[in-house]
């Protein structure tokens, strides 16, 4: 018995797996640091996966359906033509009319790789939906572009 006792019979074979390879791990390796504990804490007190935070400042650039969509992260969520939204997805859905995922409409990714926005043949791609990468620019969105702030 690894754990001292009999373990409960409704915990599955899986779990039980697991539970197992992480007790025999820790003996042979030792417990994990304190700030991995901490870290792990955490993520059971605030269920879900993290959100992705933009330094206010932050411009995101989307093209879409031949006009393009400038929003700038803001301390108390995404100004966009005047506006401040609370959310990527509610931005979203105002231009496009229908529910998108904010994050994804965006497109914020990091790195430089042109080749990413560019079809088999080399030309530009463009979405079901008509929308292009914005013209000089590596994606759909130019992923943290910080505007100076004084």
């Amino acid at each position: 018995m690894i754990f001292g006792r009999t373990p409960p019979a409704a915990l599955s074979k899986d779990l039980l797996g697991r539970m197992i390879a992480y007790r025999m791990q820790e003996q042979a390796f030792g417990r994990l640091d304190r700030e991995s504990l901490r870290f792990l804490e955490s993520l059971a007190r605030h269920p879900g996966s993290p959100r992705r935070r933009f330094k206010p400042g932050t411009v995101l650039v989307r093209d879409y359906q031949g006009q393009r969509h400038i929003v700038t992260v803001v301390f108390d969520g995404f100004d966009w033509q005047g506006t401040t939204y609370p959310s990527l997805s509610a931005i979203a859905r105002a231009i496009t009319g229908t529910a998108w995922s904010g994050l994804r409409f965006f497109a914020p990714t990091r790195g430089n790789d042109a080749s990413r926005c560019r079809n088999k043949n080399g030309s530009a791609r463009v979405g079901r939906n008509g929308s292009q990468p914005a013209r000089g620019m590596n994606t759909a969105s130019r992923p943290l572009q910080t505007a100076s702030q004084p």
